[in-house]
Parts: structure tokens; C-alpha cells; sequence
């Protein structure tokens, strides 16, 4: 006898399960959400190649015993941007304990830290709001590497996603504020998604900033684009650069709209 259709993985796996397969990255975590009383969000994301300060010895050893005449220059580079993790980690503990206890004016709202899941920066999201005492969400994604759960995000508030937009999705959909932290390709595909969808007005206005103006002064020109005509100078507003934790908590939690 044949599986029931709905238990039949080939055919759950196969092309043209591909609107079932969708669906379940919306149901799913959807309901999970609704259960849990997640009302809003603060989307942390950033590398996941920034080590943890127990890794840090480890990561150095790695990147100069590559036969690379960069080596060197790699890991100094790269030793700049170490405190982003402690930072995300101090950041994640301040917006957890604010979101347990917004005012009650807001209504019954519950906000919490989400992150991609992975190691880097998402770990350290997820690692400050465990050490504070509070739950985050963490919505991980189907990769060959890099992309293993982390072992602070709590198992039942965590989702693995086989499609990055699907995952894109619930980054969004609860989100009332972002902070990106130095990264590379990711990074940069989710920070110029939220930016799109703000000065196109898909989504309502919401707070972002980017930690560490130095990296992101440098690794992005935006002021070109003002000057070239392809943004309006009012696009600068979009978003706010943050050098430390505390700013970065302080210029969210007075931007956030319910």
C-alpha cells in the first residue's frame, strides 16, 4: 500500500511540491509565533565569520596559517571588528529586558531579539538575550556551511528554512527595528531589502542602524548616491549609524512605532 499522499516525502521533496513546501514556511512559524504571544521584533543580524571571544585565538590561528600573502593584513583588518559580537551581545540583553516590559499604553505586546540563528553576530544576539533571562527567536536557513544552530538560540523559538525569502518574510514581518552589525554578502542582501522596502513604502518606516560607522562609512558610499541622483538626500534618514551598544539601544527604543 501506498503512503498517505501528505506522508509521501519523495513527493513532498519533488518540483511540484514546491507551493506545499512554501506554505509550510508560513504556516509553521506563524502559529508558533501566535502561541508564543511575539508581537514585534528587533531583527539583529551581521556576520556569522566574527568569532566569540573563546574563538578568537582559534579564528587567528586559522585565517595566518593560510598560505596567503594577506594573511596578515586579513587579521588585522578583521581584529577591528571583534567587538562587534560583544557589542551585539550588550545590545541584545538592553532591547530583551525593554521589549519584556513595554508600557502598557502600547497594549499587550511582547517584543523580542530575532537572528538568523547562526554563529557570529546571530549568536551573540541570541547569547545576550539568553544570559538576560529572555527568549529570542532565531530563524536559521539550509546551507552546505556556516549555518548550524547556534547553541543559544532556544530550540522550540527556532525555525530552519529551506528558502532565504520565505525566511526574508518573517524577518520583516514583525520587525520593528533592525540593527546590522559588519558583514558581508548576507548582510548586505538583508540590510538593502529593509531599505527598499522603507523608501518604497512597501513597509511602514522603521528604525535602522548600522553598528560600526567606520565599516559601513567605508564599505558603503551612500553620500555617490545622492550625488549621482539615485537616491534623494532625504534617504540618508533612513537609517542611523551606532558605536555603541547603548546608543544603538537608545536610538531605537526612542524610534520604535507601535
Amino acid at each position: 500500500m501506498k503512503d498517505l499522499i501528505f506522508e509521501n516525502s519523495e513527493f513532498l521533496n519533488s518540483n511540484q511540491a514546491f507551493p506545499i513546501r512554501v506554505l509550510s514556511e508560513w504556516i509553521y512559524p506563524r502559529d508558533q509565533i501566535k502561541k508564543w504571544k511575539i508581537t514585534d521584533t528587533i531583527v539583529l543580524f551581521g556576520s556569522a565569520r566574527i568569532p566569540s571571544p573563546e574563538e578568537v585565538a582559534k579564528e587567528e590561528q586559522i585565517i595566518l596559517s593560510r598560505s596567503s600573502p594577506d594573511a596578515e593584513r586579513i587579521w588585522q583588518n578583521k581584529k577591528s571588528l571583534l567587538n562587534s559580537y560583544k557589542d551585539a551581545q550588550e545590545f541584545a540583553k538592553k532591547i530583551s529586558e525593554w521589549g519584556e516590559n513595554l508600557p502598557v499604553s502600547n497594549g499587550p505586546r511582547k517584543l523580542v531579539v530575532c537572528t538568523g540563528g547562526g554563529p557570529g553576530i546571530m549568536e551573540a544576539g541570541n547569547r545576550g538575550a539568553k544570559e538576560a533571562g529572555f527568549k529570542s527567536l532565531a530563524l536559521n536557513i539550509q546551507l552546505p556551511y556556516e549555518q548550524g544552530t547556534n547553541p543559544y538560540a532556544d530550540p522550540e523559538m527556532s525555525f530552519r528554512f529551506k528558502y532565504f525569502f520565505m525566511r526574508k518574510y518573517w524577518f520583516i514581518k514583525l520587525c520593528r527595528g533592525m540593527v546590522a552589525f559588519p558583514g558581508g554578502f548576507g548582510t548586505m542582501d538583508e540590510l538593502f531589502e529593509a531599505l527598499t522596502l522603507v523608501q518604497t513604502h512597501k513597509i511602514s518606516k522603521i528604525p535602522i542602524v548600522l553598528y560600526n560607522s567606520n565599516f559601513w562609512k567605508k564599505m558603503i558610499h551612500f553620500e555617490m548616491l545622492v550625488d549621482y541622483g539615485l537616491i534623494q538626500k532625504e534617504d540618508l534618514k533612513l537609517f542611523h549609524y551606532a558605536d555603541s551598544a547603548e546608543d544603538a539601544f537608545t536610538f531605537l527604543k526612542e524610534n520604535i512605532h507601535f
